[in-house]
């Protein structure tokens, strides 16, 4: 098998981001929503996908940082939300920004902030961060 070969073997079973469904993700009451702000930070050192151009998989560190508004996510649903990812080809500044409109969607924070730090591939290590503020674009 060549090299060409190779990369359309890897290739070929690789999702569209289309088959990423937000509605997995199950949404709970904040019941201090009336008393106090609580800054709520979440972290996923297991995130992967798969890298579109090649078809290798990436590994990452998804971290979401969020003020609520009414709702908070629940967090096993957003476990099944994120292995849907698993074998979906998708760039990393796309990643960020489709966790953070998926979310914000479904919980419509005051705030809310995702990151993904992706392993070193190649000698070059990325980071990515989208932001949220409600009223900021409504």
């Amino acid at each position: 098998m060549d090299g060409k070969e190779i990369k359309k073997e890897l290739k070929k079973d690789i999702k569209s981001v289309d088959t990423i469904k937000k509605d997995v993700i199950e949404v709970v009451d904040y019941d201090y929503r009336k008393k106090r702000d609580v800054k709520i930070i979440i972290e996923n050192e297991e995130f992967t996908s798969v890298c579109p151009r090649t078809g290798l998989p990436d590994f990452g560190r998804i971290t979401i940082r969020y003020i609520p508004l009414n709702k908070i996510i629940e967090l096993k649903s957003l476990k099944l939300y994120f292995l849907q990812y698993r074998n979906v080809g998708i760039f990393y500044e796309h990643i960020v920004n489709k966790i953070l409109e998926d979310l914000v969607s479904l919980v419509k924070p005051k705030w809310m902030e995702v990151t993904g730090e992706f392993r070193i591939r190649g000698g070059i290590k990325t980071t990515t961060k989208t932001e949220y503020r409600k009223n900021s674009r409504e």
